[in-house]
């Protein structure tokens, strides 16, 4: 008589396992893992090797890499990329937007030209949906220029979730009442939907910041938010980072960071700008 035995349940990843997904993902991503992020990145390896059927981290790790359509590497990034915001985040950098930096592109670059703003990571969404409600309400020439803006991030998920605009009681704790009232409609489950015109007028893409051939294509932008994400990137990729930025702008035009990121540590490619309420880094005019 014999036994059948399942296969046992993988629930540890050795330190050599660590160390490989760790590169993997750094080559793929720019993200680094420290290990203080250990615990983070195990469980959810754990959770893709079982939930995809595999019994050991190896032979996951093999077919992961060379699966020909990449959705078990998006659906890793998805899962391991971290989208913690809320509307209306460091409000300071949006209040210096409305009352400097724009009125400075304007001057340059003239009242009938668009403005171009390039909001990365879209997270769930709060990050670009802020720029256009301080836009909408906070800008005197709102009317008379012209404002594109484009919202990208690694995460597919995330980006799903920005162009639904579905957003808790957390995230729009700090927004002024008459902005909820004006903008939003809330829901039977307590939630709130941004309404449809604010969705529409920002445009979602997918993009991963550590592939040239991606971010080649991101040109010609005159403001940049890139707000604590280079905190998840080592140096070598912060550099990488601060070159597609770099490009990606105008001469003259702004980048904000989060407030514990610095360029000038950085890039010396940027000139720092402080204004009155916040400090930015400025692409020179020449």
């Amino acid at each position: 008589m014999t036994h059948a035995f399942a296969p046992e349940r993988l629930t540890a990843i050795t330190e050599a396992e660590f160390g490989k997904f760790r590169d993997f993902f750094y080559r793929k991503t720019g993200i680094q893992f420290g290990d203080s992020k250990r615990y983070f990145v195990d469980k959810r390896l754990i959770d893709r090797v079982q939930q995809t059927g595999h019994e050991s981290f190896r032979s996951y790790f093999s077919w992961m890499r060379f699966q020909a359509s990449n959705e078990e590497v998006q659906a890793l990034i998805n899962c391991m990329t971290v989208n913690e915001t809320y509307f209306f985040r460091e409000e300071y950098q949006f209040d210096c937007m409305v009352d400097e930096v724009l009125n400075e592109i304007v001057d340059n670059n003239g009242e009938t030209s668009e403005i171009r703003i390039w909001s990365v990571p879209s997270s769930s969404g709060e990050e670009p949906y802020s720029i256009v409600l301080y836009l909408l309400e906070q800008w005197p020439m709102i009317d008379r220029v012209d404002v594109e803006i484009i919202s990208s991030d690694i995460d597919s998920d995330m980006i799903a979730k920005c162009r639904e605009g579905i957003y808790n009681e957390r995230s729009v704790q700090h927004l002024p009442a008459a902005t909820l009232r004006r903008h939003f409609t809330r829901l039977d489950n307590g939630h709130y939907q941004l309404d449809q015109g604010i969705r529409d007028s920002v445009r979602f893409t997918q993009v991963n910041l550590a592939n040239p051939a991606e971010t080649r294509q991101y040109r010609g932008f005159d403001l940049i938010f890139c707000r604590n994400l280079l905190i998840y990137f080592d140096d070598a990729s912060r550099r990488e980072a601060a070159d597609v930025f770099y490009g990606a702008l105008n001469p003259g035009g702004f980048i904000f960071l989060g407030h514990s990121e610095s360029m000038s540590r950085i890039s010396s490619l940027f000139k720092v700008r402080k204004f009155k309420k916040a400090m930015a880094y400025q692409k020179p005019l020449k």
